[in-house]
């Protein structure tokens, strides 16, 4: 199955494009949740302002669809500069970033999404850009070759990253704020959503309001994306209203159940239990299984549902846990269970 055509998924697709501008909070007063971070920032900001000096370069990590961009146009508009978006795939060459630096005004804020899948040679140019606002080049060959240095606006770059892992040590340590992005409680989603439905004009309830949060994944792409799916069924099956059964039935036809999972993230599931007794079971083999690519088994469906401590990564392979079992209401015998115990280290290490 195509990730693009994935409806749960908190990777932004074409039909998030519509709304998210529109519903994205443009100060820090707006914003909903990461409260340690937007106090941080906050004060950051102010300091800088105060000192009329350009905001120290910015981290931002976590899982897809939690803010980062949000939090890079709120940092732009607080700092009153201008935002400049890219991405690392996008930067193929040097003389990319080149044009890109030298063409910001002093306190403008270059912000690179993908940062981890920069080029090692745009890395190595974006270095000197960081800490001196410099860029170095060699011209010319052989003996005569001569290192020139090119003088570019002070600037703030923000970078973002699902996998901050991948990201190489001394381009970590020139970032002077780096903030981890925490995933949303459902109290925090439905304050997003009972703030989107009002931008949209969309008429919900609170049932219904908490039943979308609490399926969103605690992400608040995700529950703007449920908001407008289910508008759509309330229009067609309902009065225009969203209620809870309008929201229950809307998701029972999207495949979607209590936890947020779907029938993809069910048949992985169900096929470690049934086809594989439970594990371990390695990725190649569940690849074939289930008709996933072993990366999109790796990187989209397996993180959510380690978290929720359904599955375990173990040298040997992918476990069912006994989470898992009850979740889907399939039997485990007690002598199953017990075994299981020993991968509790796994999950709760697997979900730091």
């Amino acid at each position: 199955m195509a990730e693009d055509n994935r409806f749960i998924t908190s990777t932004k697709n074409a039909s998030d494009l519509e709304i998210e501008n529109s519903l994205r909070p443009r100060s820090m007063s707006e914003y909903v949740g990461q409260e340690k971070i937007k106090n941080t920032l906050e004060v950051y900001i102010k300091a800088a302002k105060k000192r009329n000096d350009t905001l120290d370069h910015v981290l931002l990590y976590g899982p897809p669809g939690l803010g980062k961009t949000t939090l890079s146009h709120i940092i732009a508009n607080e700092m009153g500069s201008q935002l400049k978006i890219t991405s690392g795939p996008a930067i193929e060459h040097a003389a990319d970033l080149a044009a890109i630096v030298t063409n910001l005004n002093k306190g403008d804020v270059l912000f690179i999404d993908e940062i981890h899948r920069l080029n090692k040679s745009v890395e190595e140019i974006l270095y000197p850009a960081m800490e001196d606002f410099a860029l170095d080049f060699i011209v010319g060959k052989g003996p005569s070759a001569k290192n020139m240095r090119l003088k570019i606006q002070p600037f703030t770059l923000i970078g973002a990253t699902t996998r901050a892992g991948m990201i190489t040590g001394p381009l970590r340590d020139r970032f002077g704020v780096i903030c981890r992005l925490e995933l949303y409680t459902p109290q925090e989603l439905m304050i997003i959503i009972k703030r989107s439905s009002k931008i949209l004009g969309i008429e919900i309830d609170d049932d219904a309001c908490l039943c979308l949060a609490s399926r969103s994944r605690g992400t608040p792409r995700l529950a703007n994306r449920l908001l407008k799916r289910v508008r759509d069924f309330a229009e067609v099956i309902g009065e225009g209203k969203i209620t809870k059964p309008i929201a229950e039935k809307s998701l029972a036809l999207m495949e979607i159940d209590e936890l947020g999972l779907d029938f993809v993230d069910r048949r992985i599931l169900e096929s470690i239990i049934k086809k594989f007794g439970g594990g371990p079971v390695g990725l190649d083999t569940l690849s074939a299984a289930t008709g996933e690519d072993n990366a999109t088994i790796e990187d989209v469906y397996e993180p959510y549902l380690l978290q929720l401590g359904f599955i375990a990564r173990t040298p040997r392979g992918r476990v069912a846990l006994s989470k898992a079992y009850e979740h889907l209401n399939i039997p485990i015998s007690d002598e199953k269970k017990k075994s299981l115990e020993i991968y509790k280290t796994v999950e709760n290490d697997e979900n730091k």
